[in-house]
């Protein structure tokens, strides 16, 4: 989780301790659509999987990205 939080915070250019687990990504600290993309690219390199289209609209906090890596992990 922690690496998965320090990817976040490094693409949304926030401080780990401003990111909860149920932060939102877009309302809480202003995160737009090619912020999510650069997210989502570097967890798939990172995780080395692939994150589907249809799994983007559960990713706005830290527990949704969670949970949708762990899920694609064990795909």
């Amino acid at each position: 989780m922690q690496t998965i939080k320090d990817i976040v915070c490094e693409i949304l250019e926030i401080e780990s301790d401003e990111v909860t687990e149920t932060s939102l990504f877009k309302e809480d600290h202003g995160a737009d659509s090619l912020r999510a993309i650069e997210i989502v690219a570097a967890l798939e390199k990172r995780y080395s999987v692939v994150i589907e289209q249809a799994e983007f609209p559960r990713m706005v906090n830290l527990r949704g990205v969670y949970d949708v890596v762990v899920e694609a992990a064990d795909r």
